[in-house]
């Protein structure tokens, strides 16, 4: 599979300092401070392209706002934002959990209960859209529309409803985009390093060699695994440890043996890399951070770009996988919608420090929807490049 898939932050190490339904954002996604290697995102790489070549390229309206919107198996994500220097700021933003994959392992089919939910939240967002006089936007749907076998046709119904034209994208896609989203906070080092996206349907593992605007992706693999789907999948009983404890383990093989192809063809870069480094981004990696930094609640400045050691997530998936959901859901920043939901998360985690052993973790709560915006804006500025010069072009033949 890698020979079909093209290549497309405030550094914390533990100092303690949710997404809220419908919360909106103010927020600036800035670059990490490194003052000894600065590195350069795609919108920096084409203006300093632009300096190289005397400026005369017209650069495209900066102001305007960019929307991305990511509807996932358990989420529906909506970011807009604007850009500013190398970065972007977010003008407003909306999270919802909607479980549009709920029930799908079972009937192969999105539910008419998980539709109403998603629809609901979609109206929102396409409200947003309109609001902020969004300029350019991208919205995809991930792995429950891409196995539902009323995928396409529930794609259709939102479009003519919402306004809203979903594409569902594929999983290389959907790993390109997440690393184009994240990449930024990966630890300093040499050599590859693994950047996962654990969703609701679907899991996705790149191991990536650093460098350049955009990082070069080596290998790959995406598996149908995500919270809500191996939940779904792996009976057991929560009524004593003894049997949470035969469910996580039952988890576990069923996630392992789906990465061994992956774990064997990288096998040998583990071993003769000079450091290990992780990038996770997804839910379970930032409610275990907030465990890790025993927070009230949940605090994204206080997650996004802390790098936390293996081992405390280890344990405290450990910890996790013995409680009763009961327990879980007292815990703070997991709550109802992630108690049940949880252990997966940790079964997968754990399956993925076995086979990349860092023995740290980089924790990132941006992503997808990120890497949407940044190629956005990107493309947005290659636009304006090549109208310019068009019209340079009739100019000088006139």
């Amino acid at each position: 599979m890698a020979d079909v898939f093209p290549p497309d932050g405030n550094r914390k190490t533990g100092t303690k300092r949710g997404d809220k339904s419908g919360k909106v954002a103010d927020f600036r996604y800035k670059r990490p401070h490194r003052p000894e290697r600065r590195q350069h995102d795609a919108l920096a790489d084409l203006r300093r392209r632009d300096m190289q070549s005397g400026g005369h390229t017209a650069a495209p309206k900066r102001r305007q706002a960019y929307a991305a919107l990511d509807l996932g198996t358990n989420n529906c994500r909506l970011l807009i934002a604007r850009p500013e220097g190398e970065n972007f700021t977010v003008i407003d933003a909306f999270s919802r959990v909607v479980r549009l994959g709920e029930g799908l392992s079972a009937s192969g089919r999105l539910s008419d209960e998980s539709m109403e939910r998603t629809l609901a939240a979609l109206h929102v967002c396409a409200e947003k859209l309109r609001r902020r006089n969004v300029h350019l936007a991208r919205s995809v749907a991930t792995e429950a529309c891409r196995r539902a076998s009323n995928g396409a046709a529930f794609i259709e119904r939102v479009r003519e409803e919402t306004g809203i034209a979903l594409d569902i994208i594929s999983a290389q896609e959907e790993a390109r985009l997440a690393v184009l989203g994240c990449h930024i906070l990966l630890e300093d080092g040499v050599g590859p390093a693994v950047i996962f996206d654990i969703g609701g349907g679907s899991t996705e593992l790149v191991l990536i060699e650093p460098g350049g605007p955009v990082p070069r992706i080596l290998d790959w693999l995406s598996v149908p695994w995500g919270v809500v789907s191996l939940t779904d999948t792996v009976d057991g009983s929560d009524e004593t440890e003894q049997t949470r404890l035969e469910r996580y383990r039952q988890m576990r093989r069923t996630v392992s043996d789906s990465f061994a192809p992956f774990a064997e063809r990288i096998r040998d870069t583990a071993r003769e890399a000079d450091t290990i480094r992780l990038l996770g981004t997804s839910g379970t990696v930032t409610t275990l951070a907030s465990l890790h930094l025993e927070l009230p609640q949940y605090d994204r400045r206080a997650v996004d770009g802390l790098i936390v050691p293996a081992v405390s997530m280890r344990d405290i998936s450990a910890k996790l996988s013995r409680m009763s959901g009961p327990d879980r859901r007292q815990l703070p920043c997991i709550g109802d919608d992630r108690s049940n939901l949880v252990v997966a998360g940790c079964a997968i985690l754990e399956s993925i420090l076995d086979i990349w052993p860092s023995p740290t973790l980089g924790v990132a709560d941006r992503g997808i929807r990120e890497g949407i915006l940044r190629s956005l804006m990107a493309a947005d500025v290659e636009g304006e490049r090549s109208r310019a010069a068009l019209q340079r072009m009739r100019e000088q033949d006139v």
